[in-house]
């Protein structure tokens, strides 16, 4: 069964038989409605009396109240506890039992129990982080079906220009058309709505491709090494700081590595993390060699028999030879250590930058191999279709994904979970 299929399930058109049976079944439905109507008529005037006798029970025991606090005796009783007033002052309140006893036992009354609040699913994470996303291609998608009357070039002409506003990349929005053009031709569809699923049905096998999908993260046994590349201001060294949050919940071993060493506030920032997550942080002298800071880090994690090594550099996009040449020779200093490693190296890209991650993708894809994308800032962006872009045009799997600010919002990228939440009402 494929991707769509079993997000949204298969297409199946109702049988001949079942369309008259219920025709057949609807037709005598006229006397158990006059039926129904009758008695719910009946129960509503019931309640209107029942309603109209309560309102006359409180007016008499409003005015009940009223000629009792007005009288005579209700006011030498109170004259007489302000003149007892003074004997009280001899007891502290602290002191008095029976002021405590009534003091717990109205702290009791006010005071209810915490409700715990239910903890997040995995797809509830996605359907929340995904909503701006979800809720602007929608509308897009809804107004332009209402736009047309008709499958003609006019209308794939809109939808290509659609679907690249909703950042699938204008190589997706192009093949895509394509393949609805031979669709339409194909299924001989003259209105837009008959094509509305079919849509759908190409992002998602977009996607899909052949299955392999490899966005398991490459754990070892041993020590697991991550480097971690990406421009500045894409929530790299926070995402480290959650996932050694995430993993060090999970019992493992976590050690980080400031590597951006020519930016002091990198450094500081990861070093914070660490102390807000209780795991050790490899850090140098300022403007000290990146590749000596992560050999000092690289046999600390062997020494000290570390599960999960994670190593921030730096992202000077806009030098890209000098980048280029740094995390060359940071590569020949992990395989000196350990010669299999990194075993991942993750792009940290910025949803929210839209057709500009995908650049930073592909101009990263030239200066190091990458094995995976970490995706930010998610949750706070309607660009969420650059996955689809990133995965059509340089086929770098999405591994990580940040679902918002909380320490706790982050986990491994799931394809099926993704497109649900990116497509679920939208059929």
């Amino acid at each position: 069964m494929g991707l769509f299929d079993r997000l949204f399930g298969k297409k199946e058109e109702p049988k001949i038989e079942e369309v008259v049976k219920e025709a057949l079944e609807n037709l005598d439905l006229s006397e158990d409605t006059e039926t129904a109507l009758t008695e719910a008529e009946e129960v509503s005037q019931e309640e209107a009396e029942v309603a109209e006798e309560a309102v006359l029970e409180e007016e008499e025991i409003q005015d009940t109240v009223e000629e009792n606090y007005n009288s005579e005796p209700v006011a030498e009783v109170q004259q007489e506890e302000v003149e007892e007033l003074p004997n009280s002052e001899e007891v502290p309140e602290e002191e008095n039992p029976e002021f405590i006893e009534a003091a717990e036992e109205n702290s009791s009354e006010v005071l209810e129990p915490e409700i715990p609040q239910a903890e997040e699913t995995v797809q509830e994470k996605y359907d929340r982080s995904l909503k701006k996303t979800r809720t602007g291609f929608g509308a897009r998608l809804n107004a332009f079906f209402a736009n047309f009357r008709s499958v003609d070039e006019e209308f794939f002409e809109e939808l290509e220009e659609l679907l690249i506003m909703s950042d699938v990349g204008v190589q997706v929005a192009s093949n895509l058309t394509e393949e609805l053009r031979y669709e339409a031709k194909l299924e001989n569809a003259k209105k837009p709505d008959a094509l509305r699923r079919v849509i759908i049905e190409k992002l998602v096998e977009l996607y899909e491709k052949d299955g392999n999908y490899d966005e398991s993260i490459h754990f070892q046994d041993g020590l697991t090494v991550m480097l971690f590349v990406g421009v500045n201001g894409v929530g790299k060294t926070t995402s480290i700081g959650k996932l050694a949050h995430r993993y060090k919940q999970a019992g493992k071993k976590v050690m980080l590595v400031a590597a951006d060493t020519f930016r002091a506030g990198a450094v500081a920032q990861l070093a914070e993390w660490g102390r807000r997550v209780d795991v050790p942080v490899v850090t140098g002298p300022e403007k000290a060699d990146p590749a000596s800071v992560v050999f000092d880090g690289m046999e600390r994690a062997v020494a000290e028999g570390i599960d999960i090594l994670m190593i921030d550099t730096a992202g000077r996009l806009q030098n890209k030879d000098n980048l280029m040449a740094e995390l060359e020779k940071i590569g020949r200093i992990i395989k000196r250590v350990v010669p299999e490693a990194p075993h991942e190296t993750f792009l940290a890209l910025d949803a929210s930058t839209g057709q500009n991650a995908l650049v930073q993708a592909k101009e990263f894809s030239k200066i190091t191999p990458l094995t995976g994308i970490v995706l930010t800032k998610i949750d706070g962006t309607a660009r969420g279709g650059v996955v689809l872009a990133i995965r059509e045009e340089l086929n770098i799997p999405v591994k990580l994904i940040g679902f918002g600010e909380k320490i706790d919002d982050i986990g491994e990228f799931n394809s099926e979970n993704f497109m649900k939440g990116l497509l679920e009402g939208l059929i």
